[in-house]
């Protein structure tokens, strides 16, 4: 069988999450794949698939009706119109996996999906998380377009070993292509980004510091754990906690209020990425202490601005951050803190913040746009070549 040639510019197209759903890291995902491909690989040419999300239900019913909207724009509406407007691409590449039903709408042989966790599939696993029948009959479908794509794409090996494992996934079919850091993330000044960072927190001052949580509210974020660790820290009155994801839940925020944390914490909406990459480069320490995740963005993101990270000791941070990073086992709440007040003391040092930078911009340089191209690239050239 012939090779695929380069030189052939091929169309694919990039199949978004409905953007009324708001979920930014899939927004990401698929903004990174596709200013991936038209910078570095041109031979693939990028077209966006995202149809507006029609909300019969939600506007007879209101907020009551979003879910009921959610699952027929995702089974019904969504496969419709792609079957009919999304015609004449050579490939499809479904950037999130919780919407690999898609893969039925389309021809499987020539469609690509991204698995960023198996999150969505866990109450279909051995110790399943209980869920509803309805759910696990949705997450069936969804799973039976995974195992339909010509391809699936993992954006680390802990997860692409956990999907083998679990047997849901032909492992020849799989390839491991780390996710990039966005451009936009970097370790050099951004005078208009600074400037509207400077606006959210203040002018940077150094009786200030600025320890960094980046995500949502999830149980898996483990937000309590974060507000219980870094309360004790506050004791040093420059510590202050800043937040971006939206606001805490009525538990968390009560549980905030009760270890007087009012005032000693900012929360933030999702930001542009510029404006986040000037928040990052503010920050004495970014910290990640999540129960599960299928990458770390955040800890990418944190390592292309220069800023030190400390972490869960989850198999997918240490894949992603290596020694470059402090990693924390478990849950124990003073071990938390206790880590905290030791790297804020290890940072107080120029010499050590100055070893760190350096560590984390090195280990950053391995999460560039040029390289999740290449590799995305060569996972298309191999569907391609099957194909044909």
């Amino acid at each position: 069988m012939d090779a695929v040639q380069p030189a052939l510019t091929r169309r694919v197209g990039v199949v978004y999450d409905y953007d009324a759903e708001q979920w930014p890291s899939m927004a990401l995902a698929g903004d990174l794949l596709a200013d991936g491909l038209r910078q570095h690989a041109p031979h693939y040419d990028a077209v966006p698939i995202r149809p507006d999300m029609p909300h019969p239900v939600s506007r007879l019913l209101g907020a009551r009706g979003r879910n009921a909207d959610r699952f027929a724009a995702r089974h019904v509406a969504y496969p419709r119109w792609l079957r009919r407007h999304a015609t004449g691409m050579d490939l499809y590449h479904v950037v999130d996996h919780s919407y690999a039903q898609l893969v039925h709408a389309l021809p499987a042989e020539r469609t690509v999906v991204t698995c960023h966790d198996l999150d969505a599939f866990r109450s279909l696993l051995p110790d399943p998380e209980p869920r509803p029948a309805w759910f696990r009959m949705m997450m069936r479908r969804v799973l039976s377009g995974l195992a339909l794509a010509a391809h699936v794409v993992c954006d680390s090996d802990a997860v692409r070993d956990e999907l083998i494992a679990h047997r849901l996934m032909d492992g020849r079919r799989v390839t491991t292509v780390p996710l990039a850091a966005h451009p936009d993330f970097g370790a050099q000044p951004d005078a208009a980004a600074d400037a509207r960072a400077a606006a959210l927190l203040g002018r940077p001052s150094s009786n200030v510091l600025d320890l960094l949580h980046v995500g949502s509210t999830v149980p898996r974020k483990r937000i309590e754990l974060l507000l219980r660790a870094i309360a004790p820290v506050l004791a040093d009155g420059r510590v202050r906690l800043v937040r971006v994801g939206g606001p805490l839940t009525p538990a968390q925020s009560a549980i905030a209020h009760q270890l007087g944390m009012d005032g000693r914490m900012v929360t933030l909406p999702t930001l542009d990425r510029r404006t986040l990459a000037a928040v990052y480069r503010r920050a004495a320490l970014v910290i990640n202490p999540s129960e599960r995740e299928g990458f770390g963005l955040p800890l990418v993101e944190a390592m292309a601005c220069g800023v030190p990270v400390l972490a869960s000791g989850l198999a997918v941070f240490r894949e992603v951050g290596a020694e470059s990073i402090t990693y924390v086992a478990g849950e124990d709440v003073t071990v938390w803190s206790d880590a905290i007040r030791a790297e804020l003391r290890r940072l107080d040092d120029p010499d050590a913040r100055l070893i760190s930078r350096a560590a984390v911009l090195a280990r950053a340089s391995r999460f560039t746009l040029p390289r999740y191209a290449a590799g995305i690239s060569a996972v298309y050239d191999r569907v391609l070549a099957g194909a044909a």
